[in-house]
Order: C-alpha cells, then structure tokens, then sequence
C-alpha cells in the first residue's frame, strides 16, 4: 500500500510534507518551516510524528524543528555534510543510505546546488521524491552556494528517476516560474497546456508544488537546457549542457 502524501502550506509560500505508513502508523514530516500547521494537519488526521526529514539549514525549512520535535518526540534525519547548521541530528545522512519506513525504504540523495548541503529524499514504492529547493515545480533553486555545475548535476541526478515519481519542492513559486518558463520557451505547447491549468489547481487546492517528474521534463526549462532547441533559443546551439542551464539560471536571476 503506497505511503499517503499530504502537503502543508507554511509561511507565505512554504510546503511540509506529511508521509504516513497506514500499516505501521508511522508518520514523517519533510522539513519544517513552523510547527502550527503541521500539528493542526496530524491533529485532523490523527496521526503520531515519528520522524522528521530535513532537505537543507535554511531557517524557511528548519524553524519550526524544534517545537514539534519537543512536542512529538520524533527522529529527525538530515544531511552529514551539514549537520553543523542544522537542528541536532538523530542520523547523519549521505548519499546512497537508505531510512526503512514502514515497509519501504527512502534513498537519500545529494543534490547541491542552491546550498551545499541540500539532499533529497526518495521514496521509489511510492513514487515520491522530496526535492525541496532543488527540482522546483518549472523551475530550480537559486545557487546561494553551489556551482551551476553541481546544480546541473544535481538535477541530471533527479531527472534520472522514473517519469512517474511526483516530485514535491519546497515553496510556490508557479506564478513567477511560468512566467519566465514561457519567455524563454515560447511555442512549447505542454508548457502553455500546464500554464493554462495553474488557475483551476489553484482554486481547487491542489499542492501547487507537487508534480511529477514527467510533467517536468516537458516544461520546466531547467530540465530541457540540454535540447537543441532550447539552446537555439539561447544562441548556444554547440554549447555543453551545463553552460545552456547556467545561462537559463542567470536570466532567472534577473527576470
């Protein structure tokens, strides 16, 4: 039975993300931007945090640990490579180690780029992917501490997983990610398709960070910077890939 996926709206424009194993009971949360909501998400359900799964330090992910680890008690997993500016970590985690939860298993991933210590965690029974600031909805992270080229690799990586894993990123930034999506990638029709639905998701309450990765492919420009005819676009039609996404992420910075 595929673990159940409930996203949470935190902040202004935030999303944690409740996992629960209706065999076992257990309970996972990714990351933490406050606690109030999530603990008023498990209240409605009644279910009981067993494990708290951090992407990366930043206070929009973390600020809310804390709290709902005194009032819950829970395992909190997070990176080695940034534990020292993360919340206390119960387990230290690196690429290629493995979490059970209830009858699956999340991979752990390391995904730098927008901060050097960012990982992402797979849950491949269940088709799930927590990317948090790394793979956004038709975009991508800025790169506050990683290189384009470790940002490219990094989405190389995700891209890699099976078309139907649905990734879930950290915030909603659909409205303004569309926007540049579609000025550089103007006659792309599965883009204009997507664009064209962001109102009726929205108004229906739809997790406007949740999608899968094959949805992605077709429309987030990140992921088509290795095409030809977005380089063309770009005038670096014999350029490498990962020059293609550096120029993408810079125009992203400005736009």
């Amino acid at each position: 039975m595929p673990l159940e996926l409930l996203a949470v709206p935190c902040l202004s424009d935030n999303y944690a993300y409740l996992l629960h194993d209706p065999k076992s009971g257990r309970t996972g949360v990714v990351d933490v931007p406050e606690a109030a909501p999530i603990v008023d998400a498990m209240t409605a359900k009644g279910w009981a945090l067993s494990d708290i799964f951090i992407t990366h330090h930043h206070y929009d992910h973390v600020d809310g640990l804390a709290e709902l680890r005194d009032a819950t008690g829970a395992t909190v997993w997070g990176a080695a490579t940034d534990a020292q500016r993360l919340p206390p970590l119960d387990h230290a985690l690196a690429e290629g180690d493995t979490i059970p939860f209830g009858d699956e298993r999340a991979y752990v991933l390391d995904v730098p780029g927008h901060t050097v210590g960012h990982i992402a965690f797979h849950f491949p029974d269940s088709a799930l992917a927590f990317t948090a600031d790394s793979l956004m909805a038709l975009g991508c992270g800025r790169l506050f501490e990683g290189t384009p080229a470790q940002m490219w690799d990094s989405l190389c990586k995700l891209a890699a997983l099976p078309d139907a894993t649905r990734l879930c990123s950290g915030h909603d930034y659909l409205a303004a990610n569309a926007a540049f999506a579609q000025s550089v990638d103007p006659d792309n029709a599965a883009l204009a398709a997507r664009v064209g639905n962001l109102h009726d998701m929205r108004q229906s309450g739809a997790p406007m960070a949740v999608a899968t990765l094959a949805e992605e492919k077709a429309t987030n420009p990140f992921l088509r910077a290795r095409h030809a005819d977005m380089k063309a676009r770009l005038g670096l039609t014999d350029a490498p890939d990962v020059t293609a996404f550096a120029e993408l992420r810079a125009r992203k910075d400005r736009f």
